[in-house]
């Protein structure tokens, strides 16, 4: 089986880093069919071959991954015509910024906020489907915590279905994860992975929404469960069909909307559900279960998810992490000390993958070595930040945290 992550991070087939993958091997199968899935799915529907391409292209251009950009533009030009690639590539050119930023709607959190630029793509050369798909993939993108309900409305008035948005939605944030890792086993590989210097857009001079207090949003980042509210209709559980069923995994998730949501796309949702499992259950070796969970609560506060901060801040202390590092790191960000050593030398570096251009380089693989990391730490490490850049993107895009009526 071709495997596009292995192909795009260019490693030959007796690379040592093509064995350790291995070792994670429904997350490696999973992650492939996720591109299958997304990019040549069997039945595209009212998402065309050409519509997921031109996404892919935009996606891989803005995050400076040079070789995904050139193998997407291809696959373009064998379902469209020369003048879309070259409007795609010239859109990319417009859209280059630095993240993540953007402003928080929780009230204790409006002093983080860091308001950027917004960028609506011009429907002339891309058509209207298009244009709305990349504002949305900029966002996602750069500035995934300024999704609002306002955000789907646009695709829905450029003709995007129920069904099409999720996939969209899938795709940009499956592509967050798939950069990342290749261009994290570049580097770990030992080749020099250049990324050229990007500017963030200023703001379009919009005056900030107010924030109020509302006790149905949270008001921070917590490590107590809570609600999520999608932004898209989900299925009715009583209308799953047996293949969405099946993508659920477990059968319970047909009771929470945010599953019922993806399945959608339940081609999407399983190998998505299974590469989670693996990066994070399969305990064989490598990073413990409490550091992956660390990695996942830095790259969600990092990247503002508040839903996913809370899941996973709770899951690094149950598994023997350290709870004053996890109360520090929610109240205080990404950039406040820890008494870990090892913790903060993966803080530092689920940051470095988190930012977009991604700032993953020798010198972060250096500083987790130095901690006695092996290889196949580092590459649990690289899975778990890069997973929670796609499951960032897919809560803040679809919906949003709420408090349950116990936590008021």
């Amino acid at each position: 089986m071709t495997d596009i992550i292995n192909l795009l991070a260019t490693l030959p087939p007796d690379h040592e880093l093509v064995a350790a993958r291995q070792a994670r091997p429904d997350a490696l199968a999973n992650a492939q069919r996720s591109f299958e899935a997304l990019l040549e799915p069997v039945n595209p529907g009212t998402f065309t071959y050409g519509e997921r391409y031109a996404v892919a292209t935009y996606v891989a251009g803005v995050h400076q991954v040079a070789n995904a950009r050139t193998l997407y533009s291809e696959l373009l030009l064998d379902d469209a015509p020369a003048t879309l690639r070259d409007a795609v590539l010239t859109a990319v050119d417009h859209a280059l910024s630095t993240g993540p930023y953007g402003t928080y709607r929780e009230s204790g959190l409006v002093d983080e906020s860091e308001p950027g630029g917004h960028v609506t793509h011009d429907a002339g050369a891309l058509g209207e489907r298009l244009a709305a798909a990349f504002d949305l993939a900029h966002l996602l993108t750069f500035h995934p915590r300024d999704a609002r309900p306002e955000t789907i409305d646009r695709l829905t008035a450029a003709g995007w279905s129920a069904d099409d948005v999720v996939s969209l939605a899938q795709l940009v944030s499956f592509l967050a994860f798939q950069l990342r890792v290749v261009h994290g086993l570049q580097v770990l590989s030992g080749r020099p992975v250049t990324v050229a210097e990007a500017t963030r857009l200023t703001g379009d001079g919009r005056s900030p929404e107010p924030v109020e207090v509302d006790p149905v949003r949270p008001e921070r980042f917590v490590r107590h469960s809570l609600g999520w509210t999608p932004w898209v209709t989900p299925v009715d559980k009583a209308d799953l069909s047996e293949e969405q069923l099946d993508s659920l995994i477990r059968p319970e998730r047909a009771d929470m909307p945010y599953f019922r949501l993806l399945a959608r796309d339940p081609a999407a949702l399983k190998a998505r559900t299974l590469t989670d499992l693996d990066i994070f259950c399969n305990t064989d070796g490598g990073l413990s279960r409490a550091d992956r969970e660390w990695s996942a609560t830095v790259t969600s506060r990092f990247n503002g998810c508040v839903y996913c901060a809370s899941v996973h801040a709770a899951r690094a202390i149950e598994e023997g992490g350290e709870e004053r590092d996890v109360d520090t790191l929610l109240a205080d960000g990404v950039g406040t000390a820890v008494d870990t050593p090892v913790w903060a030398g993966l803080r530092d570096a689920s940051v470095a993958l988190t930012r977009t251009p991604i700032a993953y380089d020798a010198a972060t693989v250096q500083q987790l070595r130095g901690l006695g990391l092996t290889l196949a730490d580092l590459l649990d490490h690289l899975y778990a930040t890069a997973f929670f850049n796609w499951a960032n993107r897919l809560m803040l895009g679809l919906g949003e945290p709420t408090v349950p009526a116990r936590f008021r």
